[in-house]
Formats: structure tokens, sequence, C-alpha cells
């Protein structure tokens, strides 16, 4: 029988996003005492606003041309990033560690069909009853090959097929629970010693008009000039995505430790719930699980990577989670990720745990992202870092980075 618990430790990160690639770039411009201006595309995609990705070459992590060219874009950005991640732990190229590499992915469905989707929106109630037109069309105009090419385990194909990581695989599907549910089974597989390195992660492509259009259909956009996530409730809040991948490779403490390998920082805790949204009930939601999180007050500062959205009213319910924190003796400084990077639902977690992770490493925290009163300038050190995760539409999620030593 075992004997307690395995430590997770993160040992490698994959990071690509409007700010530009790799775990040194990010923390080199989002660690200086002054947070960089938000890179935003306003004009593609008006009246929305979107942060698009940095220029990146694909072939550095995806070099045969035909592997590209069968990937959608958002697959890409995975790929890519997972890249990164695998060489950042020291894991790229060395076959027999990648055969014993579990995959965790979190996706969402592929990219469609915009000529399509664009000719049945268009003749939508003008030819004829909206069922059999929308029945023809979808019988005619979708092409098998495409449908295929959406399939969510993709991405976790594809990068097993470029970079030979061929250990178990899992798909999770859900928006940002998605990414919360990827780090939580691998974070309680390895603890059980039921494996001892994953590659865990999800991607967005941000840059689709079909994207948006699913996110504004539920009201979930935020439109007009670009806000920081705390700024947009006087007008009606509202999500403004960004295209990103974000893995981590999350190994046990005894096997990184065997090897060599350098951790970023440990992953103590994950912990989720999912509320039905009435009011007041995500707020609750949040704070039963904080209750449950190994912290002791007697050392109250902590920072807090807050996955907020700007979405209204999960925003607001967070901001009731975190006042409460305060209340509790601690000491909360709050940074929003969101308000540089954008949104980027099922990658948004993970790449929340991998900023987490690079300020441990660096014994510091983050300025401002954002100019409002909940993110105040502070010189204090913290030495544990609380990571949030309010989804969208639903599901409430934590999960404490500490340091590995």
């Amino acid at each position: 029988m075992r004997q307690g618990r395995e430590e997770v430790w993160i040992t490698g990160i994959g990071l690509v996003s409007s700010l530009g690639e790799g775990a040194d770039v990010h923390w080199q411009k989002l660690g200086r005492p002054i947070a960089p201006e938000p890179v935003v595309d306003h004009e593609r995609f008006a009246p929305y606003t979107v942060h698009p990705l940095a220029d990146i070459d694909f072939a550095h992590q995806i070099p045969r041309t035909s592997d590209q060219r069968q990937m959608e874009r958002w697959q890409r950005i995975g790929v890519y990033s997972a890249g990164l991640a695998l060489a950042d732990a020291n894991i790229a190229g060395d076959q027999e560690l990648l055969e014993r590499t579990d995959l965790c992915i979190a996706a969402g469905n592929g990219e469609r069909d915009l000529a399509l989707d664009s000719r049945i929106l268009a003749g939508s109630g003008a030819e004829g009853p909206t069922g059999a037109y929308l029945n023809q069309q979808l019988a005619t105009g979708l092409r098998p090959t495409l449908y295929l090419g959406q399939l969510s385990n993709l991405l976790a194909g594809n990068i097993s097929i470029v970079h030979k990581a061929t250990g178990s695989s899992r798909t999770f599907k859900g928006e940002e629970m998605a990414g919360v549910s990827a780090v939580a089974d691998a974070v309680h597989r390895i603890e059980a010693g039921q494996g001892e390195v994953f590659l865990v992660g999800g991607a967005l492509n941000a840059e689709r008009e079909d994207a948006l259009l699913g996110s504004e259909l539920a009201g979930a956009l935020c439109s007009g000039p670009y806000r920081p996530v705390w700024k947009r409730r006087d007008q009606g809040g509202g999500l403004v995505l960004g295209s990103l991948g974000a893995f981590l490779v999350l190994e046990a403490r005894g096997h990184a430790h065997a090897r060599g390998a350098v951790p970023y920082a440990r992953l103590s805790t994950v912990l989720s719930d999912r509320s039905r949204r009435r009011s007041g009930e995500a707020s609750a939601a949040a704070a039963r699980l904080f209750s449950r999180l190994p912290l002791d007050s007697d050392t109250p500062n902590i920072g807090i990577l807050s996955g907020a959205s700007g979405a209204e009213p999960a925003t607001a319910e967070e901001l009731q989670f975190l006042a409460g924190i305060e209340r509790r003796g601690f000491n909360p400084q709050v940074r929003a990720w969101g308000s540089l990077l954008g949104h980027s639902l099922e990658a948004h977690f993970v790449a929340g745990l991998a900023l987490a992770a690079l300020a441990m490493s660096n014994d510091a925290f983050y300025p401002p992202f954002g100019t409002s009163e909940v993110e105040t300038p502070s010189n204090l050190r913290v030495d544990r870092i609380l990571v949030t995760a309010f989804g969208h539409w639903r599901g409430e999620a934590l999960a404490l980075v500490q340091s590995a030593w």
C-alpha cells in the first residue's frame, strides 16, 4: 500500500500568446515592474476586440509541412505549445520517456466551414421552412473530411504524431472547466501513483468569425473599445478572446528528481465545483473550495491570479469571493491575466497555472495587469499563489501553487 501522496511538480511550460512564445519571454514581459500594454486587434472583427497570436514560425515545432497542412490553426497552436513544454522539461527527443508521457488535453470543437455557415445564415428564413432548408444544406454542403478534422481528440493525436508522446491519452471538453478537469485528472493520477509524467494543456484560436459568433449568440462578448477585465461591468461585461496555447509538464517529485529535472513550482491542490449560478451561488461555491485549501492566515500574504473573464454575473461573483478572502484574515494581491492575454476558454486555466509557476520560480509576483481598484501595486513577497477559474457560464475552481522546495 502506498504511503502518502506523491507531490506534483511543474517541470515544463509551453506558452504562446499575443505577447510572444515561451516561458522566458512571458516572464520578461509580465514580471517587470510595469506590465506591458495589451496587444489587441480591434479592426478585423469590429465591434469586437481580440488578442491576436504573436507571429510564430510553426515549423520550429512542426517541421513537416504535410503535418501542418492537415491541422486547423487551433491544433497548430496546441501542438506548437506542447512541443515547447516538452523541450522545456528536457523530455523532447527522449523516446523512452516520451513513450511513458501521458496526455490530458482540454479541447473544444474544431474550426467550422465559414462559407457554408454564411450561406446557411443568409438563406435561413428566406428559403422556405427553416428545418427543411437546414437539413438540405447540411446534407449537401458539409464535407465528411471537414467533420473528421473537427474532432476534439485530434489535438492529442497530432501531439503524439509530431512529438512522439505516446502514453495514454484523455481529452476533456467543456470550455474553462475542460482545462480544470484535464489538470485535476493528471494531478490525481500522479498522487495515486497511476502515472509519473503528464503533458497537460489546450489551445484556442480566437481569430475566427465562427468562434466570435458562437460567443455572441450567448451574449458573452464584450463589444466596443478594449477595457481590462475589471472595467467591463459598466458596459455590460463580456469576453475579449485571445489566441493562446498553454501546456504544462506535470511530474511526480520522485520521478523528476531521479532524472535531474528542476521544477518551476509544486501544484499542491486542484479543487472544483459547479453551481447553478443563481445569485450568490458561485461565490459561495468558491468560498467552500477555499476552506478546503491547506492555508494558514498566520502567513497572510497570498498572490491571486484570477481567471476572471469579464463576463457577468460571473466576474461580480468572483469579486465577492475575493472580498471574502480578505475578511478571513488574508492579504490577497489580485491580478487578472485575461486583461493582457485575453480569455482562452479551454486553455485559460492552464495559462494561469503557467504564470503562477513562473512567478514562484522567480520568487516574485506580477505588477497590476490593468488599472482598477481591484489590482494595486505591491512589493510584498508571496510564498503561495491561488489560481482561480470562474467559468463564464458554469463552473468554479481553485488551484494552489507553491514553491517546490
